[in-house]
C-alpha cells in the first residue's frame, strides 16, 4: 500500500477546509491500496479552530499550529520539511485549503503519478476562475517570466512530489520564497496534467494585485542570474536600435535595469537559515482521530 500525504496550509479559513477534507474523502474512495494522511498548517489563525471530523478513508489529520504567521510559500516549505523528518510516506501532495485546487483533479494527479511512479507530477492550469483581468496580468506575467527566465512556469502549488524530490527541494533556499520557481529550476524531469483552477469554497480570493505582483517577482528572482544575463543582451540589441528610436528606448532601457533591481531586492526573501531552522516556529500537533 502507498502512503499519500497531502499538505495543506491555512489561515483562518477552516470552512474551507472542512469542505475540502470532505471532497478528498469522497474521491479517494474508489482508489485501491492507498493511504491518505492530511496535514494541516494552521499559519498562526486568529479564528479559533472548530471542530473537525476525520473521515474514515482517510487514515490520520494533524493539525500542526505555528506560532508566528508564515504565509503560504513559508508554510509549504516548514510542511515539507516536516513530512520528511517525522513521516514516512512515497508522495507528498500540495494543495491549497479554499477550494481552488480542485479535489476532483486528485484522481488523475494520483493515477499519473502511478504511470510512472519515480517522476513528480504538477497540475497545469488550462483554465482559470478569476476575472477577464486578473487573467490578463497573469498571463503578462507568464510572458515576463519566459523572457527574462527562458521558463515556462504555468503551474502553482498543486502538485505530487515522490519523496526524492520532496527532499531535493527541501534544502533549496529559493523553496522559502517561491515553490513553483524552485520546483521549476530543481526538478528536471516530471510529467502534468491538465487542471482547472477552481472557486473558493467561501468568501472572495485572497490573491490581490498586490499578491500577484510579489507572487510574480518571488518566481522570477529563483533564477535572478539568468534574469541579468538576459537583460544585458536585451540592453545591447536595444543601445543598437537607439539611435534610431531616440527616447522611447532610453525609457525602456530605465525600466529594465529597475526590473533587475527589484528582484534581487525581492531574492533576499529566499533565507536558508530561516528555512533549515523553521521548525522552531511550531508551537504544537493535534492529532484528529475521529
Amino acid at each position: 500500500m502507498r502512503k499519500v500525504i497531502i499538505l495543506i496550509p491555512v489561515f483562518n479559513d477552516w470552512e474551507s477546509l472542512i469542505k475540502l477534507i470532505d471532497e478528498i474523502s469522497k474521491n479517494f474512495d474508489q482508489i485501491d491500496n492507498i493511504a491518505i494522511e492530511c496535514l494541516v498548517v494552521n499559519d498562526a489563525s486568529t479564528i479559533s479552530q472548530p471542530k473537525i471530523l476525520k473521515p474514515k478513508n482517510i487514515e490520520a489529520i494533524k493539525i500542526l499550529n505555528m506560532k508566528k504567521n508564515f504565509g503560504h510559500a513559508r508554510c509549504n516549505a516548514f510542511g515539507i520539511r516536516y513530512a520528511l523528518q517525522n513521516k514516512k510516506f512515497d508522495y507528498l501532495i500540495l494543495m491549497d485549503g479554499d477550494g481552488e485546487d480542485r479535489p476532483i483533479e486528485l484522481k488523475s494527479l494520483i493515477s499519473e503519478t502511478f504511470k510512472n511512479p519515480k517522476t513528480s507530477v504538477v497540475a497545469k492550469r488550462i483554465k482559470r476562475s478569476e476575472g477577464f483581468i486578473f487573467q490578463s496580468l497573469y498571463e503578462i506575467h507568464k510572458i515576463i517570466t519566459f523572457i527574462f527566465t527562458g521558463k515556462k512556469i504555468n503551474f502553482g502549488n498543486f502538485s505530487c512530489l515522490t519523496i526524492k524530490d520532496a527532499e531535493n527541494l527541501s534544502t533549496k533556499k529559493s523553496l522559502w520564497s517561491s515553490y513553483s520557481g524552485s520546483f521549476k529550476k530543481n526538478i528536471i524531469n516530471y510529467s502534468e496534467i491538465d487542471s482547472i483552477r477552481g472557486t473558493r469554497y467561501f468568501g472572495p480570493s485572497k490573491m490581490s494585485l498586490l499578491n500577484l505582483i510579489i507572487h510574480s517577482f518571488s518566481i522570477i528572482a529563483v533564477f535572478k542570474y539568468q534574469v541579468v544575463f538576459r537583460s544585458l543582451l536585451i540592453l545591447f540589441i536595444l543601445g543598437l536600435l537607439k539611435k534610431y528610436i531616440g527616447i522611447p528606448i532610453d525609457i525602456l532601457m530605465m525600466a529594465i535595469i529597475a526590473f533587475n533591481f527589484i528582484i534581487f531586492l525581492v531574492s533576499f526573501r529566499e533565507k536558508e537559515k530561516e528555512l533549515l531552522k523553521c521548525q522552531e516556529n511550531l508551537d504544537s500537533v493535534k492529532d484528529l482521530t475521529h
